[in-house]
Parts: C-alpha cells; structure tokens; sequence
C-alpha cells in the first residue's frame, strides 16, 4: 500500500464512521480520518443554530462535490440549564430523530461519516448516536485528537509529571465541587467553561491553584487565546474554552 492509498480512504457501504476531527486544525487529523471524509458518501455533522458546525468547518478543505452533508442542528445549547427537564427533552426528542435519520441513509446503504470535535468517545453527541445505532449497523470510531491535548499543546505547558494523577471536570459541576475535586489532584483540565468561568475561576482561587492554571479559548484555532487565568476576569468564556492546571510531579 502506497501513501497515496492511505489518503484515499476508502468506506463501507451502510457503515457508519465516528470520525474525529481533532481541536480545529486541519492539520491535526488523522490520515484515516482524513482519508474518510473525503471517502464517504454523506457527510453528517452537528451545529448550533445560525452556525456553520465547528466540525463542519474544520474538514471544509477536505469534503468534494460529489458528497452529501447532512446538517443537524442543536434544538438548544446553552440557552437552557443541561439540569433542565426541557433541556433533557428537547435533546432526548433531537437524538432519537437524529439517529432515525441516519439510520435510513445508513438502510440505503449509504457511508454516513459522523463528525466529532475532537474525539467521537470524549464528551461527544457522537456516542448518543453510537449507543442509538450500534447494534443494528457497522460502525467504526476514528479517534481525535482531543481539545485538551491541543490546548495544553499549544499552550506548551506538559500537564502530568512522574506520577501525577489528571483530573477532568465539566464547569458545570457546582462551586464547592469543583474545589473539593481539585483540592484531591495533581493536574487538572476543567472543560466546558463557557457561562462557567467566573465560577472556575473562583474554584480555582479557593483550591489554591489559580498562580498556575492557565485558560485557553479555541486552541489551535486562528483565533486561539492563551493567558494565565489570574489575569483573566472575563465573566463568561468562549464554548470552546478551557482551563488547565498542569501538574507538579517527578522531573528527572
């Protein structure tokens, strides 16, 4: 197999394709993941309302004309608490109609290529989909790069040393929760800021970390912002926004 073999790609008929698209550069695709999107005959993706779809907009160089996109697009996102009995109804209806959709492609025996930030296992709505369709058709997940290994990339800050124990936590969770959880790791990625970040950062502040965590928006991104988050005072956060803490373990 030649170089040129592994970038076509090639996709099953009646497959479905988890693929990851990494943090927001092109360029940080795998040459799989590369080689399906321009291989599968749909190419399905998630976006926000009035928006092109993060996903969408990162493989734009690599889709052709003869494809097909399938748009699908968030009934709600942020303007709703993710707590809310609306919130869980209005994307447990938004899911079961998604996957409906992709599994009649997937009947016409059409290669459906699902996008996901990133990777399809980590915080994705790929895996709503994955749970919904696995047991009745083909499916293959291409994994990502992840949003934090971009961030923390970017942000040339190594985040676990030696022994040190990494911690993930949603800025969703509450104040004195994400103080108690930091207070018992080494290093730490706190993941969906947005609307959070004031209430991070004063987690942050209250677990005695804030001198060396640092908030990173759209890493790898054009647009990409990188500062120590003691000099941050924004209120809200970008969506694709994080906030990391590396951790102080063995150097040798």
């Amino acid at each position: 197999m030649t170089s040129l073999d592994i970038l076509a790609g090639t996709a099953r008929a009646g497959t479905l394709y988890g693929i990851g698209v990494g943090p927001g550069d092109v360029r940080y695709l795998t040459l799989r993941a590369a080689g399906l999107v321009r291989a599968v005959d749909v190419v399905a993706f998630f976006a926000k309302k009035g928006l092109q779809g993060n996903a969408r907009r990162i493989v734009a160089p690599l889709l052709t004309s003869e494809q097909t996109e399938a748009r699908l697009e968030y009934p709600v996102t942020e303007e709703v608490p993710a707590d809310s009995a609306d919130y869980r109804n209005q994307i447990g209806v938004f899911y079961r109609e998604t996957a409906e959709h992709l599994a009649g492609l997937l009947r016409q025996g059409k290669s459906v290529g699902l996008l996901a930030e990133g990777d399809p296992f980590f915080y994705g709505s790929f895996m709503h989909m994955w749970r919904r369709l696995a047991s009745d058709f083909p499916v293959e997940v291409v994994p990502g790069v992840t949003g934090m290994s971009g961030c923390w990339t970017r942000a040339q800050m190594p985040i676990t040393w030696g022994d040190d124990m990494l911690a993930v936590l949603p800025g969703t969770l509450g104040e004195s929760q994400l103080v108690e959880r930091l207070r018992l790791t080494d290093a730490a990625v706190i993941m969906k800021v947005g609307r959070n970040l004031a209430k991070v950062r004063r987690a942050v502040e209250q677990a005695g970390l804030l001198s060396r965590a640092i908030y990173v928006e759209r890493g790898t991104m054009e647009d990409e912002r990188i500062v120590p988050l003691v000099d941050c005072n924004d209120s809200r956060g970008a969506y694709f926004g994080m906030v990391l803490i590396p951790g102080e373990g063995r150097r040798i």
